[in-house]
């Protein structure tokens, strides 16, 4: 017998039935998301935390600069002008310009040192300048200057550390280390407690406070203070005694940093002293490797009297003691146009303004420093125009001079071709007087802050971290090692 078929027939209208409650089912589901959605994005707890984390639809970073009297900044340049005179080498060109300027009055905002001992850590000058530029002429500037603290990204401190260290050490050297008698660390503790002392600083434990300390003695006296804004150096050598100190004594290799790292801090070039060499300018170089300045220095810099006794005698090799002041800058000048590379080893610190003039010079730099940090490194490859060597593999007899004469010309010349596209990007000058106007776009000013930009959401994240700590709860100690 045949079984039978229980399936009910498919008919028309249950087939019409299916596919209408196939089709309203992904609208009605659609419908109900997005009213959830928008329920959810107009609550007052969204509205509130959405306004705190506003996001700068600009490509900028927005800084506020804190209040801080004049004489903390120009009127310390002020200060400088008005002096007779700094016996020191290299201020000859200073003392030309006093006589000029006493005969004008005082200006708003007075030119910067031409002292090479000064102008080299120059940076805090032309941030500021920056920043003191009417806003209708910074249409070229990444940072973009804000007067209230809650719209800023970053707060930074208009104070000349680098030029308050230098009048101090031209004035008194002999009490620098001291407190008693000392200028310099009474302008230091009055812009920190001045700085402390604010809502803002309160509110973010420092950490979104920009602070300017390219010389390496720059507020030598209140660094533990400081420690957690973002602080913009040259290089982490002047951080070595204190933490040599911390470290019991330990080999300056093996030193970890407390009060600085790549973590929040920034690299920054050093003003370059001898002027910009262009590439259709450069012409045929008959020395192999150049090296002007001091032979004996301390520390990181003990490889220099031992490379210097390694090559001095060595054909091709130009070894002069010196600085560029006065006298010396056009031998710099001469120097750097016409050899092939420029040696840059380390000194007191583990970087110089050298490597900066051997860039502007179109000299292919030969670094000799282990422990160098450079600027804007991720946003340039010092690969491309620069000879890395290790200090060990420098003081093999011969190793250098093998390594150098297997470059090729082509290899040269393409490692001046990539200097010469990288040199503005380690110019600070504007052409402006006082230094208050338009930047170049391309600039170090600029760079600078994108260096700085690229850590802000570093910094709210630890801020935010650190208002949920409960009360009571310390702050466990993190090596900030790089």
């Amino acid at each position: 017998m045949a079984s039978k078929n229980n399936t009910p027939p498919c008919t028309i209208p249950s087939l019409l039935l299916s596919f209408s409650i196939l089709c309203v089912l992904p609208i009605s589901l659609l419908f109900l998301f997005y009213t959830i959605h928008q329920q959810s994005s107009t609550s007052p707890s969204s509205l509130i935390f959405s306004h705190k984390i506003s996001p700068n639809p600009n490509p900028s970073i927005r800084v506020y600069v804190a209040d801080l009297p004049r004489s903390l900044n120009y009127g310390l340049l002020d200060k400088y002008w008005s002096l007779k005179g700094d016996s020191r080498l290299g201020s000859d060109v200073d003392n030309e310009l006093r006589s000029q300027l006493s005969s004008k009055g005082m200006l708003e905002f007075p030119p910067y040192p031409e002292s090479p001992l000064v102008k080299q850590y120059s940076a805090e000058y032309w941030i500021l300048g920056d920043l003191m530029t009417p806003e209708k002429l910074r249409g070229g500037s990444f940072a973009k200057r804000v007067f209230s603290v809650e719209e800023a990204d970053v707060i930074f401190v208009p104070f000349f550390a680098t030029l308050s260290a230098e009048i101090q050490l031209g004035m008194a050297k002999g009490v620098f280390r001291k407190k008693d008698g000392n200028e310099d660390y009474e302008r230091q503790r009055q812009v920190v407690e001045l700085i402390r002392s604010t809502d803002a600083w309160k509110r973010s434990g420092g950490r979104d406070h920009v602070f300017v300390l390219t010389d390496p003695v720059a507020m030598w006296h209140v660094r533990a203070e400081i420690a957690p804004a973002v602080l913009l150096v040259v290089d982490f050598g002047g951080w070595y005694r204190l933490d040599s100190k911390a470290s019991n004594g330990n080999s300056s290799d093996m030193i970890q940093h407390t009060q600085v790292s790549l973590l929040k801090d920034v690299i920054v070039p050093y003003t370059h002293l001898l002027p910009r060499l262009h590439l259709s300018e450069n012409q045929d170089r008959h020395t192999l490797l150049y090296f002007k300045g001091a032979k004996h220095r301390h520390r990181g810099g003990l490889v220099r009297k031992k490379l210097w006794d390694l090559l001095a005698n060595e054909p091709g090799v130009v070894m002069e003691e010196g600085f560029p002041n006065a006298t010396g800058r056009e031998q710099s000048i001469k120097g750097m146009r016409t050899s092939e590379f420029c040696l840059h080893p380390a000194g007191d610190t583990p970087t110089s303004c050298r490597l900066f003039d051997a860039i502007h010079s179109l000299c292919i730099p030969v670094i000799v420093s282990d422990n160098i940090e450079l600027p804007f490194e991720g946003m340039v490859d010092y690969m491309d125009f620069s000879v890395f060597v290790s200090v060990d593999d420098a003081l093999q007899p011969n190793w250098l001079m093998h390594h150098l004469k297997s470059f090729s010309k082509e290899q040269k010349d393409a490692f001046r071709q990539n200097m010469a596209r990288v040199q503005p990007i380690f110019e600070y000058e504007n052409g402006h007087l006082g230094g208050v106007g338009p930047i170049p776009p391309d600039g170090a000013v600029n760079h600078i802050w994108k260096m700085v930009h690229q850590k802000a959401p570093m910094i709210k994240e630890a801020i935010i971290r650190e208002k949920r700590r409960p009360k009571g709860v310390s702050v466990p100690q993190r090596c900030h090692c790089t």
